[in-house]
């Protein structure tokens, strides 16, 4: 006899799966040393139990963090460089340790906010990890310093405030009274704030998306302190080919759909994102070019090494359907910047072999 046939989630719950799916190609390339995160497993159910990935899921994980982790430290070199702290919002962050591993770094006093915000779902579970967790709940600060609040679906202590919200309502109904409302709102338009959106945009309609943006934008808009604006967003795209055709396909199998990839059929069109809101600055990498170009040669020896991989062009085509994009709008209102924040973006690594080809 059969066992009965699992049923997918459908809708939000197919969305907020893929956090899951996220959270367990991290520690599998933490486990295999493509990565050092000692954070990551209170937010994986029974890690134990969980074998590793494909070597191809392993790599894209790698390249991912490492661009990312160096677009996010640049930006805290920058502020830094500036004389200020800055505030980060990732939004829909789910399991992303990002805090943590900031908060055990050399540049750990130069956050004056770090804000997560995802579904209810999401954050409840979050919630509950962080003060099961010592290791993560000791990073917050003073035990009465650290509250749950909203039921449970929200956290807040000093520097890390994790927030509850649909992010495809209107962002003046849903980010509005979580970042702005009250005597001492958690965002300051006067501070550099660098956004993160890692697979998110995509599940939402690009209309959404936009407005979030627009909503930032417009927030900032006109700042009297040093309040640069900054994103990071990381997609898919080029769904439109062969092989972006098959992504859709094995996604929309497990009641996934990408509406927010649809105005970003190409390479070119990635920095449309942010130029449509009057950014001064955007650009975009697929992890394909970062791979190749942007890690250093030493690393990309060293992770050679960890794993037989044989099929080198499926991941080039697999790198090639995913970018990170980032953008910059600087305060109209405040012209004596510091810091060189123009050139933020990451740096091109001159003397890179290609391993493995």
């Amino acid at each position: 006899m059969f066992p009965p046939q699992q049923r997918l989630p459908e809708g939000d719950a197919a969305i907020r799966a893929t956090d899951n799916d996220a959270a367990l190609a991290r520690l599998s390339a933490v486990r295999l040393g493509y990565l050092t995160d000692s954070f990551i497993t209170p937010f994986v159910s029974r890690p134990h139990l969980q074998p590793p990935r494909p070597p191809l899921i392993n790599i894209g994980t790698y390249v991912r963090s490492e661009a990312l982790d160096a677009l996010v430290n640049q930006w805290l070199a920058l502020s830094e460089s500036e004389g200020v702290k800055c505030q980060i919002v990732s939004m829909g962050a789910g399991s992303d340790t990002r805090f943590w591993r900031i908060a055990t770094g050399p540049k750990k006093n130069l956050l004056a906010r770090y804000i997560e915000v995802d579904f209810p779902e999401i954050t409840t579970k979050k919630a509950m990890a962080i003060r099961k967790s010592r290791d993560l709940s000791a990073l917050l600060g003073k035990t009465e310093d650290i509250s749950i609040t909203n039921g449970g679906t929200s956290l807040r202590s000093p520097t890390y405030n994790l927030l509850a919200a649909d992010l495809r309502s209107p962002p003046t109904q849903s980010l509005g009274p979580l970042l702005t409302s009250g005597p001492e709102p958690l965002l300051s338009p006067s501070l550099p704030t660098l956004l993160i959106f890692e697979c998110v945009l995509a599940y939402m309609t690009p209309e959404a998306s936009a407005a979030i943006l627009q909503w930032y934008t417009e927030h900032f808009a006109g700042s009297s302190g040093p309040g640069v604006l900054g994103c990071i967003v990381y997609e898919m795209f080029a769904l439109e080919d062969p092989f972006g055709k098959v992504m859709v396909s094995n996604l929309k199998a497990r009641n996934v759909a990408l509406p927010g990839a649809e105005p970003y059929p190409t390479f070119a069109s990635l920095p449309n994102r942010f130029l449509q809101h009057g950014w001064e600055l955007s650009k975009a990498l697929t992890l394909k070019d970062i791979r190749r170009e942007y890690i250093n040669a030493s690393e990309l020896e060293r992770i050679s090494q960890l794993e037989m991989l044989d099929e080198i062009e499926e991941l080039e085509l697999v790198l090639a359907h995913y970018a990170i994009t980032w953008g910059l709008k600087l305060p109209s209102g405040f012209k004596a910047l510091r810091a060189t924040w123009q050139e933020w973006g990451l740096e091109r690594q001159t003397n890179n072999q290609r391993i493995g080809e």
